[in-house]
């Protein structure tokens, strides 16, 4: 294709998709939320706590909920208002999150005290606390709201949670650095990235064993540059994609068959990954070059790169 279109075609993949977005990025230097509509054009930012790093929506997405790793808190921000409205009082360098199924418990992952902590968000004060290995960071909790699934960084596990017993019940190795989760549509896999392993560790939730290792390679570059983190799951849950981390690239994965297919070049340390609810949009927040990638997924293209502030973490999709 000849040079001088290749931004039209860019432009023309963007005009595609959804106007009435909104697109959430967390910049952790900046302690704000930028805010963009679908095609990346940046309409907002949003003050919130110090380090904003995990983000999620309340149930009816109007809220959402950042947590942030230098004051110690879950900011809460009022979507409609595009202000935080509140705050809740959380451990020593929070991390990931998540919440119970009816919405009334965040369980954090408290990374200097080697916990995963359990809040009550209507009241904000804590529940209980589950001692874990060092360094935890992602948490899942199961749509029956009865296990959360922790990882330990340093212990390579992934804590097997039971939230009744408010204690581990096992511990699943997977491989060096597992950082974050992703659950399969019908809930009988988990998966887990290895940051320090170039791969994501298969888990039946049945069973509580690997069943599968997903490996990534990347022509030209050595395995210890390859450093997946963040995931998202296509909407039919047929597709995986992962961020391979300062292998500046995400990757598509076939969920049945655990294969690794299309690569595409976005931004430098790419960890943080949403996809658009109509699955034609991925926004890829990219740490080390302070920007985010929109890339078409029909094509495996990166169409757009819109600068975002210092050190973005995570997105996410109104």
């Amino acid at each position: 294709m000849p040079r001088c279109l290749r931004p039209l075609l860019g432009l023309a993949l963007l005009a595609a998709a959804p106007a009435f977005a909104q697109v959430f990025v967390s910049s952790e230097k900046d302690n704000k939320l930028y805010v963009f509509d679908a095609q990346g054009e940046r309409t907002g930012a949003i003050d919130v706590c110090k380090r904003p790093r995990h983000l999620m929506f309340n149930a009816d997405k109007s809220q959402i909920y950042v947590c942030c790793g230098d004051s110690n808190q879950l900011g809460i921000v009022d979507v409609a208002t595009q202000k935080m409205t509140g705050k809740l009082a959380l451990g020593d360098s929070p991390e990931i999150f998540d919440l119970s199924p009816d919405g009334k418990t965040v369980y954090v992952s408290i990374e200097d005290e080697n916990v995963m902590a359990a809040y009550d968000l209507a009241t904000k004060k804590p529940l209980f606390q589950v001692k874990t290995g060092g360094e935890p960071e992602g948490v899942r909790v199961t749509r029956d709201g009865k296990t959360a699934y922790v990882t330990s960084e340093v212990a390579n596990v992934v804590h097997v949670i039971d939230l009744g017993q408010k204690k581990v019940v096992r511990n699943i190795t997977v491989g060096k650095r597992p950082r974050r989760f992703v659950l399969s549509a019908d809930g009988s896999e988990l998966w887990v990235t290895n940051e320090l392993d170039a791969s994501v560790s298969v888990v039946d939730t049945a069973t509580h064993t690997v069943k599968a290792t997903v490996k990534f390679a990347v022509q030209g570059l050595r395995e210890a540059d390859i450093t997946p983190v963040g995931m998202a799951l296509s909407g039919d849950g047929k597709t995986l994609w992962v961020g391979l981390g300062r292998a500046n690239r995400v990757v598509e994965v076939d969920v049945a068959s655990k294969t690794p297919g299309r690569q595409v070049l976005v931004g430098k340390r790419a960890w943080g990954l949403t996809l658009h609810p109509d699955g034609k949009t991925l926004y890829v927040s990219n740490g080390l070059s302070d920007d985010m990638t929109l890339v078409d997924t029909a094509s495996a293209k990166a169409v757009r790169t819109v600068a975002v502030g210092r050190v973005p973490h995570s997105v996410l999709v109104k």
